[in-house]
């Protein structure tokens, strides 16, 4: 039995071990062709297309035989029913570019017909006019208002609207704004002209006022006021106005799609009761926006803040100190406010003798609890340069410019220091902004506009001018 019991255990630990042997042979035994990956050249991830021009794209693919080689391309057009309709074959797309100037998604599909293998690359394009580069500026021509088109190389169309639509603006010009809703990559919805008491919508791609869209600020109302008096109007990130008109705060709506028509319109306005002065500063912190107005009758710095739409918070802030003043009771009337890097904020005020005070606080709407922090209120000390048409603009670097008659000053708030720019101008300055990239000063004055440097050691050369504009310049868009 012994003898037995060894035999037995012999040829289990062979069949395992065999067992074993097996298995390690078989790992092995394996022949695997992975396919090639075609390469592709000449394939760009964006494409410029002139609207009605020819768009061709033929990239160059190796790796696959020419037998076995099937391209398709597919062009995808949200306001298309059919997305078949901009599907195409062939190794080369050619096409005439019939959609609308705005961004497309594109793909395009190599197909290995030998073993089924597809391969995918996408790429933009990008649908332009002759419109879609270049500036717009806004003027004012002896009483009537006047835009004109700056083409890339400077060439000047003037009073392109007259033009394209063959009737005059309403008078009064205030701002120019070029509408995009930068939530979706940055969506060109449409440029709005605004008047003291009007406003009119152009289309982007042509210049032409809005036929289906709202065409004017009168028909952006879903219940339209029986006059329009417009204090300031801002561009919010979404792409919709927002601002003050008839003392009361009105805000775009974005509750559909911004390609819908309804998109932007004005709906009731932020209930309360209140009288706001013209000015106020729009704050957008992590995609949250907050406004600091002024409430010209009770004469206090009130709250708004942007859920569904703007909403009137009045007083409803903590006020950490009422030893520089008090924002609840500040007894003056609001002339000028600017705003630097979302926080120290510069409000310009007049009391009942005419002396003009600068009141420097922080105010912290986009947190809770919601705070307002007093810094300090003092007399400005160029009195004469602060009246309620001047013309200022704020810095992220923490300095003020300011424009006074013909010359332009650059103030340091933090110890009052005033450098005059080295630019000259003909006449009176007229218009004054920053360009996006903060370095560059934008000066309008008598049928002109400059570009100052003002970037870091610098002080205010003429970088470059246009000329040849009707009028006195007013304000002014570029894209790039």
């Amino acid at each position: 039995m012994k003898t037995l019991k060894t035999i037995y255990y012999a040829l289990c630990l062979t069949a395992i071990a065999g067992s074993f042997s097996s298995c390690y042979k078989d790992l092995g035994n394996y022949d695997i062709n992975i396919p090639i990956e075609p390469e592709i050249k000449g394939l760009d991830t964006l494409y410029r297309a002139v609207v009605g021009d020819s768009l061709i794209i033929n990239p160059t693919i190796s790796g696959i035989p020419l037998e076995h080689l099937h391209c398709s391309w597919r062009l995808y057009v949200p306001e298309e029913i059919s997305p078949d309709r901009h599907a195409y074959e062939g190794n080369s797309l050619r096409i005439v570019f019939g959609l609308r100037a705005q961004r497309y998604q594109a793909r395009l599909t190599v197909t290995n017909t030998q073993n089924g293998m597809k391969y995918f690359h996408t790429f933009f394009i990008q649908g332009i006019t002759e419109f879609s580069v270049g500036s717009l500026v806004l003027s004012d021509e002896s009483g009537v208002t006047k835009l004109s088109f700056v083409k890339p190389d400077g060439t000047v169309q003037p009073d392109i609207y007259q033009t394209i639509n063959n009737e005059q603006l309403p008078t009064e010009p205030l701002h120019l704004h070029y509408l995009r809703n930068m939530t979706t990559g940055g969506m060109p919805l449409g440029h709005w002209i605004i008047t003291k008491h009007g406003g009119i919508r152009l289309n982007v791609n042509d210049l032409r006022k809005e036929a289906s869209r709202p065409g004017t600020l009168h028909d952006n109302f879903f219940l339209p006021p029986p006059t329009i008096e417009v204090g300031s109007l801002k561009g919010h990130p979404q792409g919709v106005l927002m601002g003050i008109i008839n003392g009361k705060f009105y805000g775009g709506t974005t509750n559909t799609w911004d390609q819908n028509d309804l998109y932007g319109m004005f709906g009731a306005y932020a209930v309360g009761n209140y009288e706001l002065a013209p000015q106020f500063v729009l704050t957008t912190v992590g995609g949250n926006s907050s406004m600091v107005a002024y409430e010209s009758e009770k004469r206090q710095f009130v709250r708004l803040n942007v859920q569904a739409g703007p909403v009137y918070f009045d007083t409803q802030y903590t006020v950490d100190n009422t030893v520089a003043f008090d924002p609840h009771a500040v007894g003056l009337d609001l002339l000028q406010i600017v705003q630097i890097n979302n926080a120290d904020t510069y409000a310009y005020m007049q009391d009942s003798n005419g002396q003009i005070f600068e009141l420097k606080f922080i105010p912290e709407f986009n947190t809770n609890p919601f705070r307002f922090t007093p810094i300090h209120k003092r007399p400005f000390i160029r009195q004469e340069w602060i009246h309620a048409d001047t013309k200022m603009v704020a810095t992220q670097n923490g300095y003020i410019y300011i424009a006074t008659g013909n010359r332009v000053y650059r103030y340091n708030p933090l110890n009052q220091q005033i450098v005059e720019l080295e630019a000259r101008f003909a006449g009176p300055i007229t218009m004054l902004k920053l360009d996006d990239d903060q370095n560059t000063l934008i000066a309008g004055s008598e049928g002109s506009v400059y570009f100052l440097d003002v970037q870091v050691g610098q002080n205010g050369g003429i970088k470059s001018k246009i000329d040849g504009l009707p009028g006195n310049p007013v304000d002014i868009i570029t894209r790039k």
